[in-house]
């Protein structure tokens, strides 16, 4: 079968694609923007991709198209197919059509840690010698790609509540039918799409919906969003974090932990992750993988193993004492655990945290008061957004700052600033969903040059 995909370089889409070429399909597609390293490693592996959405790539007409939900009504492409009859799906449908059935999937889902937490459970799936498929929205640093078909019945996937196409406005992890979900947090998000908390909690219920009764939930106890979906009706077994599963710090850092199942000591984890988040997405893997037969004690050796996601506080360089790190941030509650985690481990070591206003939530304005609170584990911070946003008051995430905060016009604004203030030791934070610029590299050559 030739499989043309539109929006093919985005990362659930390119990982996709790599997917069905593993399945032995002709893989073609197109998008916007084609460039490393997604594009290198779609052509590495036989896939055609067109510049753009023109007519041309439609000239050796595909037996299904697969359409990202980041294309939408109007793109060139788009109309094509439909004008001219062409048949579609989505990425999530697709997934679910063609590699899921019969399949144990486990879906890590929540507003923060889901790409760690998936890549958590695959590499302690790897560990113990399951051998899982997965599709992750990250590059897992225990693993060569994104995504892999696997050798077993175990499928890992990063269960996203975005949704799913411009034709189906339902949340991608609709179409998972997980047997193990991982419900890590949930909190206001995607202000894009949902206008308020309760229309994520609806899609929630509606997943917990699909789980089998003998399937597992897994969830934090005392997370006032996820009581109030799993009230409206819960039908399966569950694992309570807090409650059935503890973790008792050995490490203020988060560096280290002791394992309680049910009181009882199962196992430590001593590993490089930092933070109580990260703390709590270690616990919901190996809560996980006990779901699917997976001992504790190996899950827990598993982490000690673990060797994080890439853009999940990986550090690019330490310039004579000043370490620079990239972090995938894109909310509030997101920035300050990370922040809070570094802090833990490196005491009164100086942090300065640059932060890009790029995620629809940040950008809209819903979450200024508590985006200006969000650094108070650093000791000071760095605002920028490209291109400006009135829905964002910048000076008002000065004002409320509870640490020393300013305002970037531009990139070099950020890497002068930076240069001229960064101590050795210390530790400067980049923080966004994006790309930023390439600030990171511009940032560390600047320092190696100071």
């Amino acid at each position: 079968m030739h499989v043309h995909i539109l929006g093919i370089c985005g990362t659930f889409m390119g990982s996709l694609a790599q997917l069905a070429k593993a399945l032995g399909h002709r893989v073609t597609g197109s998008d916007a923007n084609v460039y490393p390293p997604m594009s290198t490693q779609l052509e590495s592996a036989g896939i055609e991709i067109f510049q753009g959405f023109g007519e041309e790539q439609f000239v050796q007409k595909p037996d299904l198209v697969v359409i990202g939900n980041a294309m939408s009504r109007g793109n060139p492409a788009v109309e094509y197919v439909l004008e001219r009859g062409l048949p579609y799906t989505s990425g999530p449908q697709w997934l679910n059509q063609a590699l899921l059935p019969g399949k144990w999937v486990l879906a890590a889902s929540g507003t923060h840690g889901k790409t760690t937490t998936a890549s958590m459970i695959a590499w302690v799936l790897e560990h113990a010698g399951f051998e899982p498929g997965f599709l992750i929205g990250g590059v897992p640093g225990n693993f060569e790609h994104s995504a892999r078909l696997g050798k077993s019945d175990f499928f890992v996937v990063e269960a996203d509540e975005y949704d799913t196409a411009f034709f189906d406005k339902r949340s991608k992890f609709l179409h998972y039918q997980p047997r193990t979900l991982v419900i890590n947090n949930l909190e206001y998000d995607h202000a894009d799409i949902f206008p308020d908390l309760a229309a994520i909690q609806t899609q929630f219920h509606h997943v917990i919906r699909t789980v089998p009764a003998s399937g597992t939930i897994i969830y934090p106890e005392g997370v006032t969003a996820i009581d109030a979906v799993l009230a409206k009706g819960c039908w399966s077994q569950t694992a309570v974090l807090g409650r059935d599963w503890q973790a008792q710090a050995l490490a203020p850092s988060g560096a280290s932990f002791k394992v309680l199942h049910k009181g009882e000591p199962v196992g430590e984890v001593h590993w490089q992750c930092i933070g109580q988040h990260n703390v709590c997405n270690g616990l919901a893997a190996i809560a996980a993988a006990h779901s699917v037969g997976i001992a504790p004690a190996d899950a827990c050796a598993a982490l000690n193993q673990f060797k994080g996601v890439k853009r999940r506080m990986e550090l690019l360089a330490d310039v004579n004492g000043t370490k620079v790190y990239d972090d995938f941030a894109h909310h509030p509650t997101a920035i300050a655990t990370t922040l809070e985690g570094l802090r833990a481990q490196v005491g009164n070591e100086p942090i300065t945290a640059v932060v890009e206003l790029r995620s629809n939530t940040m950008k809209s304005g819903v979450h200024n008061r508590v985006l200006a609170q969000s650094c108070c584990a650093a000791d000071r911070v760095l605002w920028y957004q490209a291109g400006g946003d009135d829905s964002v008051s910048l000076d008002d995430l000065v004002h409320h700052s509870c640490v020393p905060a300013k305002l970037c016009q531009s990139l070099d604004d950020i890497i002068t600033t930076v240069t001229r203030t960064a101590q050795a030791p210390g530790h400067v934070v980049v923080m966004s969903n994006g790309g930023f610029g390439g600030v990171h590299q511009s940032l560390v050559a600047a320092l190696k040059n100071r």
